[in-house]
């Protein structure tokens, strides 16, 4: 619902404003026997004192009961349990999972990668590469025998040998017995994050050092560094080469893209002609147009080279052929790379969802072990240890018949929270679903063991952000009441309104005084800005003819030159013509601003009541506020209030009011 988003979006919104001045936390007053502090009072006035309109709820003592009012329906939600509402919650969560995430990070490492993501993306790299695969969690034998295959590759390349026919003969990436490890050039984003790293800081014309990645090492020779092209958006005209290419069909193919490309140079139009005779299924019934590409993104060099050679918007390349078949390229946009501040979002985001990630989530870890003790139990380790088998890396083992026994704690934070052995082999029993190979046992036990760790102690952190960040906690408090009071609102208020067909009856008589018309007229309203054109619609019009014939007769050869509303209109609306006296008939003709106006008047209607069907949107909003301000003396009636004035005078005092 749009209105729940604003309602809690504009609580959200000044929530996040702080203030200098501090006030004394007191406790203001109380509602049933529960707090409520100075503290809060002053920051959510100060907070909402711009955005309020009516003046009366500047005044401190007039907000102090919508204050009191609001902490009155907060306490009345979560005595009809409303909080205990399954959809109320999950939707608390998501939220407090959404804040979180500014928190959930360490800042610094994430501005070091940004800054360093957006200097390479200045520049393009071209690297070919060799690589040796091994897995990430390879057993030591096997990770040692490809690193030394690798370097005994790296050797024979700084030797002198080709790299290219290196990467032929020993490289486990299978494009390579084609392209020769030639990846062209790439900028920041399009590799993974090791090997990007290792090619831009690798000088132009050497061999990196051994680089390792999830794929396994490679070694990277740079051949090319240039200034990064941007984006680019073109359309093209492709004929494809045939399945089974002889020379006929070649020469065919040729022979269309030049006639194509002569109507070109005729001023035929482009987007016409892809779609006519473009082979390109995707791109040919939208005239052509492909995505915004970057270099390194394409299959083919050549046509990113051709699209990025064409200078201006509308530019036009001539035929050329890449292994796809023939084309001709339009230029219709070039992207220069925006400052960092326009795209630092976007590129925080693409950092969250790399290997980078791995760099920031490993700093907070390392930054939370520092903050929080932590506290391993050996011997409830080695207890736990004694009931993992080699069943684990076939992914069958199973908890001990007496896990329930396992109930010693292995693992303390911050001297507060524990975690028992049961709660450890737990863990390792999901964990073997993602398939574990180090051995021995004790070694992957160990690594579990951290894994599990970091697992806890980032959700020890944030479990504890409200008290961490108090900022963080004023928010969700702030969130927590505001999602209550609308689901609270919705039930007695809103949706008993819409409902209650004979109190809103019974409340429309009683206030009938209030939805009133005012003298309407029912007619047909003639405009134009010529006036000889709307002399000939009051012509017509006395004539007796209706709209469709007037428009008919006077909106031809694609031109619109009179314009026609029909309705009941009230006399005094801002929209009407003005007229000395209102008559059935048809009126003289009025000038107003730039247009002239004709009116048929059908019915003079005199003011008099609105029906509760011609009001019923005012009298249920009406309605609403009726039920809320008798609902809220109620709430003063369920629950017992004490306010301390003493110190709600300090506070007006210290606010200068």
């Amino acid at each position: 619902m749009k209105f729940k988003k604003v309602l809690l979006g504009l609580c959200l919104f000044v929530s996040a404003i702080s203030f200098s001045q501090e006030i004394k936390k007191e406790v203001l007053f109380t509602i049933d026997g529960n707090p409520y502090y100075t503290d809060e009072f002053v920051r959510v006035y100060k907070k909402n004192l711009d955005l309020v309109k009516d003046d009366s709820q500047k005044d401190l003592d007039n907000y102090l009961n919508l204050f009191i009012g609001y902490k009155l329906k907060v306490n009345k939600a979560n005595k009809m349990g409303l909080q205990d509402n399954r959809k109320y919650q999950a939707e608390l969560r998501s939220y407090r999972a959404q804040l979180a995430k500014n928190y959930l990070t360490d800042t610094k490492v994430t501005k070091e990668l940004t800054d360093e993501a957006y200097a390479r993306a200045q520049k393009e790299v071209k690297a070919s590469h060799i690589l040796i695969n091994v897995d990430e969690n390879a057993m030591p034998a096997d990770t040692l025998k490809a690193y030394n295959k690798i370097a005994d590759i790296r050797k024979k390349a700084l030797a002198g040998e080709d790299f290219g026919k290196l990467a032929q003969q020993y490289s486990q990436d299978p494009s390579a017995k084609e392209n020769k490890g030639d990846l062209g050039y790439f900028s920041v984003f399009r590799m993974v994050y090791p090997f990007e790293s290792g090619a831009y800081n690798t000088p132009v014309g050497q061999i990196s050092k051994i680089v390792r990645s999830r794929f396994g090492y490679h070694i990277i020779k740079v051949t090319d560094i240039r200034d990064n092209r941007g984006d680019v958006s073109v359309a093209h005209i492709m004929i494809m080469k045939p399945k089974k290419e002889t020379p006929e069909d070649a020469a065919k193919a040729k022979s269309t893209i030049d006639d194509i490309y002569k109507k070109l140079k005729q001023g035929e139009d482009f987007t016409a002609l892809a779609k006519q005779f473009s082979q390109d299924k995707a791109s040919a019934n939208i005239g052509g147009k492909l995505n915004r590409f970057s270099s390194g993104e394409l299959s083919s060099t050549v046509f990113e080279d051709q699209a990025f050679a064409l200078q201006n918007p509308g530019d036009i390349s001539q035929p050329f052929e890449t292994q796809y078949g023939w084309h001709i390229v339009k230029l219709l946009e070039k992207h220069k790379i925006k400052p960092l501040e326009e795209i630092q979002t976007e590129f925080e985001a693409r950092i969250r969802k790399d290997e980078r990630s791995k760099l920031i989530e490993s700093s907070l870890t390392a930054n939370l072990k520092k903050k929080y003790p932590l506290t391993k139990d050996a011997k409830v380790y080695a207890k736990a240890v004694k009931a993992l088998n080699d069943k684990i890396y076939g992914q069958i083992w199973q908890l001990p018949a007496d896990i329930d026994t396992y109930n010693q704690t292995v693992l303390t934070i911050n001297n507060d929270k524990k975690y028992s052995a049961k709660d450890f082999l737990t863990y390792v029993n999901q964990q073997q679903k993602a398939g574990l190979i180090v051995k021995p046992l004790s070694k992957q036990a160990d690594l579990l063991f951290e894994d599990f760790t970091n697992e806890k102690l980032n959700a020890y952190y944030n479990d504890n952000l409200e008290t961490e960040f108090p900022e963080f906690g004023m928010v969700m408090n702030e969130y927590r009441d505001g999602l209550l009071l609308f689901d609270l609102m919705e039930k007695e208020i809103w949706e008993k309104a819409k409902n209650d067909t004979l109190g809103l009856e019974n409340y429309y008589k009683v206030n009938i005084a209030k939805y009133q018309w005012k003298d309407r007229v029912d007619a047909e309203i003639y405009s134009s800005t010529k006036e000889d054109i709307i002399k000939k619609a009051r012509k017509y019009l006395k004539k007796g003819k209706d709209a469709a014939y007037i428009k008919e007769e006077l909106n031809k050869d694609g031109k619109i030159e009179v314009l026609e509303k029909t309705g009941v209109f009230e006399k005094d609306n801002e929209a009407m013509p003005k007229l000395e006296k209102w008559k059935t008939g048809v009126s003289d003709i009025v000038k107003e601003g730039d247009y002239y106006y004709v009116i048929k008047t059908n019915k003079v209607i005199p003011a008099g009541p609105k029906t509760l069907e011609e009001s019923k949107g005012r009298v249920i909003n009406d309605y609403q506020q009726e039920l809320e301000s008798t609902w809220v003396s109620d709430l003063e009636k369920e629950f017992s209030v004490k306010v301390n004035r003493d110190v709600f005078e300090r506070v007006k005092k210290q606010l200068n009011l």
